[in-house]
C-alpha cells in the first residue's frame, strides 16, 4: 500500500484500487466520503489519479434532484485534472505511469464532451457534441454498459463520463485530453467545464469580433471566462453586470 492525498490507497489483485470518494447515494442528501473500489480500465479506457477537482453548479443541480438524467448512487464531479495511472487495450493517445509512482504518467483533463473524430457531429464544423458514447454516458456507465465503481457491494454510477469526486476515476479514451505537464493542475482543472464554457461561448458560439462591445451577466467562473475571451479577441468595451460588488475586482 502507499499514501495518496493524505489517505491510504490499497492496490488489490487484478489491479482493483481501493480509495476514497465523495459518494452521492441519493438525491437531496449530503455527499458521503466512502472507501470505494475502482476497477481497472477495459479496452479503450483510461484510469486517472485525480489530484484536483472543482465543484460546478451542475454537480449541485444533480445532487439536488433537479437533473432528469441524474442517476444514483453515483460519483459526481466533472471539472478535474490528474495523472494517467493505467490504460486499457488499444489506448494510444495517453500513457500511464507505474502503479506506485504516477509522476511519469501523462497529465490530463477528463472531458464530459468527448471527441471521437468519427461521428457526424465531430465531423461537422458547427458542433462538437460527439455522439459516440452519449447513450451510455447518459445512463451512468462506460461504453460497454458497465460501471467501474463499487462500494459496499453496490454499483456506483459514473457522472458525465468523468466522476472527478474520487481519488481515482475511469474514463473513455476519447474523453481525456493530454496537457503540458508543467501546467498547474489546481488551475487547469477549471478547463474541464467553467472556463471552456465561457471562453468558448465568445470564440465559437457568439464569434465576437475585434472592436465589439460585450455585456456579461454574472461574474462567476463562466462569466469571468467570457471576459477573458472577449479581451483576447480585442473587444472594445466589456460591460460586467453582477449584483455582488465584490466580484468586479476580479472582473477587472
Amino acid at each position: 500500500m502507499y499514501r495518496c492525498l493524505g489517505t491510504t490507497i490499497e492496490f488489490l489483485p487484478f489491479q482493483i484500487i481501493r480509495c476514497q470518494a465523495a459518494v452521492a447515494w441519493e438525491a437531496k442528501k449530503p455527499l458521503s466520503v466512502e472507501q470505494i473500489e475502482v476497477h481497472p480500465p477495459k479496452s479503450h479506457e483510461v484510469r486517472i489519479k485525480i489530484l484536483y477537482t472543482a465543484v460546478c453548479h451542475t454537480d449541485a443541480y444533480t445532487l439536488g434532484g433537479l437533473d432528469p438524467e441524474g442517476i444514483f448512487p453515483s460519483i459526481l464531479g466533472h471539472e478535474g485534472a490528474g495523472i494517467v495511472e493505467s490504460v486499457g487495450e488499444g489506448v494510444t493517445n495517453v500513457k500511464p505511469g507505474t502503479p506506485l509512482n504516477n509522476i511519469s504518467g501523462d497529465h490530463v483533463i477528463p472531458l464530459y464532451t468527448p471527441q471521437c473524430k468519427e461521428c457526424d457531429f465531430c465531423k461537422n464544423p458547427k458542433t462538437n457534441l460527439c455522439q459516440k458514447i452519449r447513450a451510455t454516458q447518459g445512463r451512468g456507465v462506460m461504453p460497454d454498459g458497465t460501471a467501474r465503481f463499487s462500494c459496499k457491494g453496490k454499483t456506483l454510477y459514473h457522472f458525465m463520463g468523468c466522476s472527478t469526486f474520487s481519488e481515482y476515476t475511469v474514463v473513455a479514451d476519447i474523453s481525456v485530453c493530454k496537457i503540458n505537464d508543467k501546467a498547474p493542475l489546481d488551475k487547469v482543472c477549471l478547463l474541464g467545464c467553467g472556463i471552456s464554457t465561457g471562453y468558448g461561448a465568445v470564440i465559437n458560439n457568439c464569434k465576437v469580433e475585434k472592436g465589439s462591445t460585450v455585456a456579461v451577466w454574472g461574474l462567476g467562473a463562466v462569466g469571468l471566462a467570457v471576459i477573458m475571451g472577449a479581451k483576447a479577441v480585442g473587444a472594445k468595451q466589456i460591460v460586467a453586470i453582477d449584483k455582488h460588488e465584490d466580484k468586479f475586482k476580479r472582473g477587472k
